[in-house]
């Protein structure tokens, strides 16, 4: 059959003949089965493990506010719409989310995508094609790069963070007729960095190229209105496309793009992720506008603040231990942060997959972040933290995984 010569090929891929044998030898990080709700300690497959997997970062997967609006929600709008936000998929739930969110950023607009990867996808390959180029960091999600290759523009990635190489790149652009667009996280999902947004922005403002900033992570965290790392690196207001998602601090399922009505206006008729799929299901907006209530919060920010306070002990913990967990982001004017996201380098990807499951059976449950999601030799352990993680959790995971990483290396 046609499609056995598809399977075949596929089975030739180097990930997936190692997905096969991590799988048969039980020390896959993959597909693991939760079985109760996200919260500081998750029950995984029969047992209670420290959860240190979860982009939970707020802790407000269970939080009595977000199951409120999602059961609102669902009881006022059922299961599903079933149908497009162009047709008879926009509930008044839609644009009540769009004007919190325009409001919250201090935009002209919001517009609110079924998930973040669609976000990315649908904007970028609908705001530059044939004949533009897309510079973008060589660490960009993977739904920004794919978003790069639907468009049809010129893709030059240069390589992270690296201010100089990005020039480069824009400066070999400058003569050219089409559209430029410089595409970057603000806080990167593997290594937990912030992306030097006061350089990149002043490159883009000199050589007249678009800035489009994805804050999937940084949102609800950085910044005094807790909008991302744009604002605390104080290029907010600079940003021509600002994009984020629903489904990590906000702890629902969604993305949304800020920005101009022209910009808005234009994705809604031209961006083919959000007109061509089914809208969020009701709960899902729901638990989205509870959620980006409660970040607006006093105790929105109150659980930022502890979400860095507990990334603190558990870097300075693991540091203090040897382990390497990389460097401190840099912020304007001197001074350094942590992020929620805490890496631990291995290098290898078989054993940082051993140490993943050494960690598993000891009652941690850790990210194993192998390529292609890192570089070749660039295998570590993700580490996230939530606001709500107590102390001596923290410092039990730190010494489970200070023990487990020594004794590997011994």
């Amino acid at each position: 059959m046609p499609v056995n010569r598809l399977i075949q090929r596929l089975g030739g891929d180097d990930r997936v003949d190692l997905l096969r044998a991590v799988r048969e030898s039980d020390v896959s990080p993959y597909f693991r089965v939760m079985e109760s709700a996200t919260a500081p300690v998750v029950q995984v497959e029969g047992a209670d493990r420290i959860m240190l997997g979860s982009n939970n970062y707020l802790g407000l997967a269970d939080h009595p506010a977000i199951r409120k609006g999602a059961q609102d929600a669902l009881d006022t709008f059922g299961g599903a719409i079933t149908g497009s936000r162009l047709l008879n998929g926009t509930m008044d739930l839609h644009l009540a989310l769009e004007s919190e969110i325009a409001e919250w950023h201090g935009t002209e607009d919001a517009m609110v995508f079924t998930t973040g990867y669609q976000t990315n996808l649908g904007t970028i390959s609908a705001v530059v094609g044939k004949g533009d180029v897309v510079a973008v960091d060589s660490a960009a999600h993977a739904s920004i790069r794919d978003g790069c290759a639907l468009s049809g523009a010129t893709i030059r990635k240069f390589r992270h963070n690296d201010v100089a190489d990005l020039e480069s790149i824009l400066a070999d652009t400058a003569d050219g007729d089409g559209a430029v667009l410089v595409i970057v996280d603000g806080l990167y999902s593997m290594e937990g960095d912030l992306a030097p947004l006061g350089a990149v922005s002043a490159l883009c403002d000199r050589y007249s190229a678009a800035l489009m900033v994805d804050e999937a992570h940084s949102l609800g965290i950085f910044g005094e209105k807790r909008t991302g790392a744009a604002e605390l690196l104080g290029i907010d207001g600079d940003t021509d496309i600002r994009m984020a998602s629903l489904s990590k601090s906000p702890s629902s399922t969604g993305g949304f793009i800020a920005g101009s009505h022209d910009l808005l206006d234009s994705l809604r008729v031209n961006a083919r992720a959000f007109l061509f799929t089914t809208s969020g299901v009701p709960a899902a907006v729901g638990a989205s506008l509870a959620a980006v209530r409660l970040i607006r919060s006093e105790e929105g920010e109150q659980r930022a603040r502890r979400a860095l306070d507990n990334a603190a002990v558990l870097r300075s913990g693991l540091a203090d231990n040897g382990l390497d967990v990389g460097a401190l982001s840099p912020l304007p004017g001197g001074g350094e942060t942590v992020t929620p996201i805490v890496s631990v380098h291995v290098g290898d990807d078989l054993e940082a997959m051993n140490l993943w499951r050494t960690l598993f059976d000891k009652g941690v449950f850790t990210s194993a972040a192998l390529y292609p999601a890192v570089p070749r030799s660039g295998a570590m352990l993700r580490l996230c933290v939530m606001a709500t993680h107590t102390d001596a959790q923290l410092r039990r995971a730190v010494d489970v995984i200070s023990e487990t990483v020594t004794e590997a290396a011994a």
